[in-house]
């Protein structure tokens, strides 16, 4: 039996006709469809179900009317469905640039990609040519990774040596300059410990195995200017001949274009050629900071243990077309780094404007240039010299030289070393002591004389107070007292001179 609520629920959700109908069906005063068919409960049935759906349509009407409603709910729908969308859009963005600059600081450790602007498009390339380096003994190196390990350094350390600056706050080089013999300055490129030590892993690894022209005799193991000057004995004509600018010419792509010739990828090489080059820097302060700037392209600076070899390397060229030309006009050639040297006897001496005119010729097409400041023709009737030796009849030492250096040894001895000079040194004693050993290299007998001689004057005098301050230099400091302490702290509060360049003592 159900209760009054139960019907009042049941009305509402269908009609009060259907009610009426289920339960007369129910107590047996109606008849079933099946018993009674065509029978008005199917309309009282059917009244109701569209009863219903209108009631639903209704709804669903009214709703639709209220289009501001609708539209705030889309809108706040999308709203949140767009901030979850940027929200993990910038978690994957963030993450993505997570793993690239670790992929990236991963890389860095065992590849280079990139050294500087103007030099770094053949990075890519790093297939070397694995046959033409074993004919020339010289080691396998394909890729930066490579060259760090046969170094024994890291690939970091390599790009910090080899990157191309253009304003940087640090130098791989202590640059000063030094008188030359016969006038002028010679500017000096020395480098710092890290990049010397891998500019000579350069040249004992790969520049020095390398077979160079006979006739080069400047920086080559076994030869020196008293091998260079040696061909020229007793010739009739000498002519000197120098190259202007020698070390500047030789720029970084020249440089590079030598170890490519090896066989080394232009990654390789572009590495290298970045090691053993160098622009002209200037020094720029700027807010108590000190700014180097390269103003100049890189060429082969004068002062890295590499420099040498690599033009000996690069006048392959020139020494062969030089000697080609001795041959035909009957002259010998030799060459001591940019001294040229030809010398000739008999015919000939017919054809010296003939050879000056080649060697003119040979040395531009070789990417030089001829200074004509420093172009020489000595006969027989006068004073001969190669490379700073006489070699009129044999190789020697100038005689007003050792005149001028015996009367300086006679005058030390005499009175002592204060006040005396040789050379630019202003170390006596080391300065006379270089020259007696040069002495001795280009003529023996004279050579051991004088040798004795220094030896007794440095026995006597000692060796001079600059090299006794270049040695306290390298000596350990000693542990100093709390009471040594604020002595020198004392001190350091007065004003001081500015410390002297190391190079200065030179």
């Amino acid at each position: 039996m159900s209760t009054r609520q139960e019907l009042y629920d049941r009305i509402r959700e269908t009609s009060r006709d259907e009610v009426i109908l289920e339960e007369m069906i129910r107590l047996g005063f109606w008849p079933r469809n099946d018993e009674a068919p065509g029978d008005p409960a199917d309309e009282i049935r059917r009244r109701g179900e569209l009863e219903r759906k209108f009631r639903q349509l209704t709804i669903e009407n009214n709703q639709l009317q209220n289009t501001n409603a609708i539209k705030a709910a889309a809108r706040k729908r999308r709203m949140a469905e767009s901030r979850q969308k940027r929200k993990e859009t910038k978690e994957r963005r963030l993450q993505e640039r997570k793993e690239r600059a670790a992929a990236w600081q991963q890389r860095k450790q065992s590849e280079i990609v990139y050294l500087g602007q103007n030099v770094s498009g053949g990075l890519k390339h790093s297939q070397s040519d694995h046959e033409k380096l074993a004919r020339l003994t010289l080691p396998v190196l394909h890729v930066a990774n490579d060259l760090a390990s046969a170094m024994e350094i890291t690939v970091p350390e390599l790009r910090f040596l080899a990157f191309n600056r253009r304003t940087s706050v640090t130098t791989h080089y202590q640059r000063f300059a030094i008188p030359k013999k016969t006038g002028g300055l010679r500017h000096i490129s020395a480098p710092m410990p890290r990049l010397k030590r891998a500019q000579q892993w350069v040249l004992w690894n790969v520049l020095e195995k390398v077979e160079l022209h006979q006739a080069a005799h400047g920086f080559r193991r076994g030869r020196s200017i008293v091998t260079n000057a040696r061909p020229h004995v007793g010739a009739d004509v000498v002519i000197n001949v120098d190259l202007e600018d020698f070390f500047p010419t030789i720029t970084y792509r020249r440089i590079k274009g030598v170890f490519r010739n090896f066989g080394y990828s232009e990654q390789i090489s572009t590495i290298l050629a970045l090691l053993c080059s160098e622009p002209e820097i200037d020094e720029v302060e700027l807010d108590d900071r000190t700014y180097f700037v390269a103003r100049s392209e890189r060429f082969l600076p004068q002062g890295a243990p590499s420099s040498p070899a690599i033009t000996n390397l690069i006048c392959r060229g020139l020494d062969a077309r030089l000697n080609r030309t001795a041959d035909q006009l009957g002259f010998t050639y030799t060459r001591y780094a940019d001294d040229i040297t030809f010398s000739g006897s008999g015919d000939a001496l017919d054809n010296v404007g003939r050879v000056i005119r080649r060697i003119k010729h040979a040395v531009e097409e070789e990417g030089f240039r001829l200074n004509a400041a420093k172009t020489r023709i000595q006969r027989n009737s006068r004073r001969q010299e190669v490379t700073g030796l006489v070699v009129n009849e044999q190789v020697n030492v100038p005689r007003a030289a050792l005149r001028r250096f015996r009367a300086t040894l006679f005058q030390i001895e005499r009175d002592g070393p204060a006040g005396k000079r040789w050379g630019h040194s202003p170390d006596v004693m080391a300065s006379i002591e270089g020259f007696a050993n040069f002495v001795a290299m280009v003529d023996a007998e004279k050579g051991t004389q004088l040798q004795q001689q220094v030896r007794a004057i440095i026995e006597q005098h000692g060796r001079g107070q600059v090299r006794q301050l270049q040695r306290q230099r390298w000596q350990p400091k000693p542990k100093m007292t709390p009471i040594d302490e604020q002595s020198e702290s004392a001190a350091t509060d007065e004003p001081s001179k500015k410390k002297k360049p190391w190079w200065k003592f030179w």
